[in-house]
C-alpha cells in the first residue's frame, strides 16, 4: 500500500482516538456484553445484540485506525522551508476573485479533510490548483461548480 500523507496534528488526532477506543469504549462495551450475558436468553436480548454490533464497530474502526497510521507519511509542516509556496500541510489565504470572498484553507490529507474548519484535502480540485503556487499567484481551479480563479494572499507554515 501507498504512504498516505498525513499532517502532524491529524497523525495525532488519530492516535488519540485509536487511544481510546483500545481503553475506554472497547472495555465498555466488553462489560456490556458481560452484563446483557447474564440477563439471560441472548436470542431476544436487545441489549446484548446492540453491544455485540457497537464492538464489531469498535473493532472495525480500530483496525481501520491502525492501517491508516502503518501508512502514513506524517509530514510536520512547521519544519518545512517557509519559501511562500502551497505545500501539503499550509495554510492558505486566498481571495476568490469572481466573489470577491476571503478564505481560509489547510491543505491536509483525505482522513483529515474536514470543509466546515477550512480543511481541503490534497485531492480536492481547489488544493491542486494551489499546490505549488506562491504568495500573489493567482491559481485558476477546475471545480465542479465551474472554474474559479484564487489570488493567493499569505502562506502560513503553522
Amino acid at each position: 500500500m501507498n504512504k498516505v500523507p498525513l499532517t502532524a496534528r491529524g497523525a495525532e488526532q488519530l492516535r488519540l482516538e485509536l487511544e481510546d477506543l483500545k481503553r475506554v469504549q472497547r472495555p465498555r462495551v466488553i462489560e456490556a456484553i458481560a452484563e446483557a450475558r447474564a440477563h439471560g436468553d441472548l436470542k431476544e436480548n436487545a441489549e446484548y445484540h446492540a453491544a455485540r454490533e457497537q464492538q464489531g464497530f469498535i473493532e472495525g474502526r480500530i483496525k481501520e485506525l491502525e492501517g491508516k497510521l502503518s501508512h502514513a507519511e506524517i509530514i510536520d509542516v512547521t519544519r518545512l522551508p517557509k519559501n511562500g509556496k502551497v505545500v501539503f500541510g499550509t495554510t492558505v489565504d486566498v481571495l476568490e476573485l469572481d466573489k470577491e470572498e476571503e478564505h481560509t484553507f489547510m491543505i491536509v490529507g483525505d482522513d483529515e479533510a474536514d470543509i466546515k474548519q477550512g480543511k481541503i484535502s490534497i485531492s480536492s480540485p481547489i488544493a491542486r490548483g494551489l499546490i505549488g503556487k506562491s504568495e500573489g499567484d493567482v491559481a485558476l481551479v477546475d471545480a465542479p461548480g465551474g472554474k474559479r480563479e484564487f489570488e493567493i494572499l499569505e502562506v502560513r507554515y503553522e
